[in-house]
């Protein structure tokens, strides 16, 4: 550990002032896509289940869709040793946490860990708080690509300093390592945080219901419903672009009792919203419809648009939304939601949608346009009509993609 130590000081030194000012550039042009450990297994993780996750995702596509982040989420920690750095637990991780990233990066992936501002993790084992610079180094040295970063145990603790800290610490180690920063939006990061993290938690956790949470839960803590956090996230849109996004926590599609419609309503507001895609569900066991939705890759590509405009809720109509997203090239995003518990049918008057989007200048015109629908392959590429009946499923959406 002395020669660790010795490492560490003579890397400060040949790190300019500037290097700590600065996060990782070059990472997070687009949201992040991959998959966390918490959603589905919480703290009960070890190797096996990583590396068989890590095979099911080249064997499904997953990778090739764009996934590429494996996130080892709350749980992974053993202890300090005696000056302070972090060590895994090698009973859940018995080849070691840098065996562990080689894994991953032999098939392509990036491997992402997390640990927490305050002197513990939300799981109570050991936070950062104090150890930045250490635990980074750690990483570093384990090949770690991406930190989610915690806020439990932080009493007294300020967020703008406790992050700068962590972003400064990674960028000593010279490795470029993707930095998510996850305070829950408490102190508004999306108007402080744009040169310290490339993404930023603007809620709090999301549970897998859709609309609200069962009464059996009444007095216990719970997470939020997905239709909670769309409606927190949507009003920061003017915060998130390249390099530094909103976040409305990782994605619950296949998770517990959300039906197909609403597993496709809730990952297509996420890629309206350019939102992180941090998959949580257990790949192994999955359905073909869920698999379907989550490699849908003209929906993924809305997503990742590289004009990186988040989206907006143009306007509601009873239980009907209306969203658009600019895109590259002056092509928009098309989506049409309905929140309500009822099938129903709307009129589309595509003239009553014309207007000027104030976040990114673009106008929306649909004269001369054509329409794809991204969830129907066969509904045929067609010219818009001036007027259009429209059905839409109860907790459903339709997404079309308009271009001239």
């Amino acid at each position: 550990m002395k020669k660790n130590i010795a490492i560490i000081s003579s890397a400060l030194m040949m790190l300019s002032t500037a290097a700590f000012a600065q996060k990782a550039e070059g990472l997070g042009a687009t949201p992040q896509m991959g998959w966390s450990t918490w959603n589905k297994f919480g703290c009960n993780i070890e190797e096996g289940i990583l590396r068989e996750t890590a095979d099911k995702m080249v064997e499904l596509g997953l990778v090739d869709a764009g996934y590429v982040y494996l996130n080892i989420d709350d749980c992974w920690h053993g202890q300090r040793d005696s000056l302070g750095f972090i060590h895994e637990d090698l009973g859940k991780f018995p080849s070691g946490m840098k065996a562990m990233a080689d894994y991953v990066h032999e098939r392509g992936m990036k491997l992402g860990i997390y640990s927490d501002a305050g002197s513990k993790t939300c799981a109570c084992f050991a936070g950062s708080q104090g150890h930045e610079y250490q635990d980074a180094f750690v990483y570093a040295q384990w090949g770690i690509d991406y930190l989610k970063y915690d806020w439990c145990y932080t009493e007294d603790v300020n967020p703008k300093s406790a992050y700068r800290v962590m972003r400064d610490a990674l960028a000593a180690t010279g490795r470029p390592i993707f930095f998510s920063m996850c305070e829950w939006g408490h102190s508004k990061p999306w108007e402080w945080a744009a040169d310290i993290a490339h993404s930023w938690r603007t809620t709090g956790d999301i549970w897998p219901y859709f609309e609200t949470i069962p009464e059996e839960f009444n007095g216990q803590w719970h997470g939020e419903p997905v239709l909670t956090l769309v409606d927190i996230n949507e009003p920061l849109r003017a915060y998130a672009g390249p390099g530094h996004w909103n976040d409305p926590d990782m994605l619950e599609v296949g998770n517990g009792n959300l039906t197909e419609a609403e597993n496709r309503a809730h990952f297509t507001l996420w890629c309206m919203m350019a939102a992180p895609l941090i998959l949580g569900n257990d790949l192994t066991t999955m359905t073909q419809e869920t698999l379907d939705i989550i490699l849908n890759k003209d929906v993924i590509a809305i997503d990742q648009d590289p004009l990186g405009v988040q989206g907006l809720r143009l306007r509601r109509d009873g239980d009907v939304e209306y969203w658009f997203k600019p895109l590259e090239g002056g092509d928009w995003a098309f989506c049409a939601f309905n929140r309500g518990k009822e099938d129903v049918t709307v009129t589309l008057d595509w003239d009553s949608f014309k207007f000027t989007d104030e976040v990114s200048g673009c106008t929306f015109d649909p004269q001369g346009c054509k329409v794809r629908n991204l969830w129907d392959a066969k509904e045929k590429v067609r010219k818009i009509q001036k007027v259009k009946n429209l059905k839409i499923a109860s907790h459903d959406v339709v997404l079309y993609r308009i271009s001239r």
